[in-house]
């Protein structure tokens, strides 16, 4: 695999805690985290001591995945046109407010199985809001050499908490019962949210106005669906969660079913899943260094292989601890390393919407998966459930070496600067359709090289958004060739240039130094008008044309 180890170049771990407004932030998070994890076992051990109904238990991964699924690419699209922070405080307050509505509920003994999956899912509305606006903001908090460090750092922070916080909640559970759980967790998840409100800072300004949430949205689908590398990434994501998520969506049934254990030996089992990612996410710089990141991608999906076949032969607590502890860090590495992919290979201005696209994959992965593994266990057996799990994993390792990832073949995607073209009409925002068109002059001896620059273009081209491309050759004089491509106005021409990278400049210089002329290469730039068009003081209608 041809790749660029970010982990290698980048800074070391505990680097971004040095930036003040990052380490309030993820420390508060980490308070949250504490607290949902808390939550997350009273959840699931309630919804199996009320419900005898293991797709109802499997369901409660699902309730707070799949908002994300629904909502995650209108989310990407307002992060990458409002602003990041005030998302991030909506999608806090949701989740406060779904926490703090749980524990009221519990409060007055209105907890229903169909309740807890409501206020879960209104609490994966918050995650999928805030989210994909948290982890673009990274980018604008911190330089983009920390990058790499600050994903390490939420993921094993997040795996941190989840080893005592899956403990802490069996003891909580236990001791004072599933009322003292809720009201842990709505209390804990107000700290990111007065973090949020505390701290503030800027992303780049834009020379550009907003774009509409429609338009934002769909070139934000166009850049991800021409995007090779992100495409990867994404089906790989979601071929894991599908098959991964069998481990947390049914161990309460390991625990009840399989260990004969109570809420305390399923808080135990889930700190182990969360030590086990803790220790992998401490070590996770060094491992990319003496592994290959293919393979070590492979053999995280086969490490939470063997945890799903471990469990369902097992009936030791110890080693079903064991297993999960090596679950544990294949799942930290393999979503770590996705989602450095996915961060870096995006450019500032869609990495919001290239986000929650991955965010929506995944976490539609895993809420089918979640309902597949649960029928599966309700219609079969547990064991079966977990063995199947098993084997999607081991094709999931193999699917790396089909859906490989290059990072770093679209070279930097720091944005360009484009000064706007100097024009004779006074051309409006909405006004177009504006067509270009550049003719170069190209020796025979050239034409592969040429060929290969231009597809190239292409691509780069039709992910910022141009569209109707196309290279027409001079049937008179060979050596002549013409490019021309289209967008729908006027904004949307001077969106496109300020949306290239430096990396797809480097393209039109090396374009450039085949141009066979000593007269530089020159872009004219057309507005279509059609023969009825009105005549207006921008776009005057020819004399020839006028009845």
């Amino acid at each position: 695999m041809q790749i660029e180890d970010v982990s290698m170049t980048g800074a070391t771990t505990p680097a971004p805690l040095r930036n003040a407004a990052f380490c309030s932030i993820w420390s508060s998070a980490q308070v949250a985290n504490l607290g949902w994890l808390v939550q997350t076992v009273a959840i699931g051990w309630q919804m199996v001591t009320i419900t005898a109904s293991d797709l109802m238990v499997a369901l409660v991964q699902a309730s707070t995945t799949l908002p994300a699924f629904i909502l995650s690419i209108v989310a990407g699209a307002i992060a990458d046109t409002h602003s990041r922070r005030s998302v991030m405080i909506i999608g806090l307050s949701l989740i406060a407010l779904a926490s703090v509505a749980l524990a009221v509920a519990a409060a007055f003994g209105f907890l229903s199985p169909w309740l807890i999956l409501a206020l879960g899912f209104m609490a994966g509305c918050g995650f999928a809001l805030n989210d994909p606006a948290w982890h673009a903001s990274v980018g604008d908090i911190l330089d983009k050499r920390d990058i790499p460090a600050a994903v390490t750092l939420m993921s094993i922070g997040y795996n941190m908490t989840r080893s005592v916080g899956s403990a802490l909640g069996g003891v909580i559970l236990a001791s004072l019962g599933s009322l003292a759980a809720f009201l842990f967790s709505a209390c804990s998840n107000l700290a990111p949210l007065a973090a949020v409100l505390r701290n503030k800072w800027h992303a780049r300004p834009s020379p550009l106005p907003a774009e509409r949430i429609s338009t934002a949205i769909r070139d934000g689908i166009r850049f991800t669906a021409l995007f090779s590398d992100i495409r990867a990434t994404i089906m790989r994501a979601t071929l894991f969660g599908l098959a991964a998520i069998a481990i947390l969506a049914l161990l309460p049934l390991v625990a009840r079913d399989r260990l004969a254990g109570g809420p305390i030996a399923y808080g135990v089992l889930f700190a182990g899943f969360g030590m086990g990612a803790c220790v992998a996410g401490l070590n996770n710089r060094l491992l990319r260094k003496v592994i290959p990141q293919e393979w070590l991608m492979a053999i995280a999906s086969i490490a939470c292989a063997v945890c799903c076949i471990s469990l369902a032969f097992t009936s030791s607590v110890p080693l079903a601890t064991l297993a999960l502890a090596i679950g544990g860090a294949g799942w930290v590495i393999t979503w770590t390393g996705f989602d450095v992919w996915v961060q870096l290979a995006s450019p500032r201005w869609v990495v919001g919407r290239t986000l929650s696209i991955y965010y929506a994959f995944l976490s539609g992965g895993m809420a089918a998966g979640s309902w597949i593994w649960g029928n599966v266990a309700q219609s079969y057996s547990l064991a079966s459930s977990l063995e199947l799990a098993a084997a999607a994993l081991l094709l999931v390792a193999a699917s790396g070496f089909v859906l490989q990832v290059h990072l770093g073949a679209e070279g930097d995607q720091q944005g360009s600067v484009f000064p706007a073209p100097s024009v004779a009409l006074d051309l409006k925002p909405q006004s177009g359709p504006i067509a270009a068109r550049t003719e170069y002059s190209i020796d025979e001896s050239d034409l592969d090289s040429f060929f290969d620059h231009m597809r190239t273009r292409r691509y780069a081209l039709a992910r910022a958004g141009a569209r109707d491309w196309t290279l027409q050759r001079n049937l008179r004089k060979p050596s002549h060739w013409t490019e021309t491509f289209r967008t729908p106005a006027w904004m949307s021409f001077r969106r496109l240039h300020h949306r290239l990278s430096l990396s797809d400049q480097d393209v039109s210089q090396l374009l450039a130094a085949l141009h066979l002329s000593e007269k530089p290469a020159e872009t004219e730039l057309v507005i279509e008008r059609t023969t009825d068009a009105r005549r207006t003081r921008s776009h005057p209608v020819p004399r020839v044309l006028r009845p």
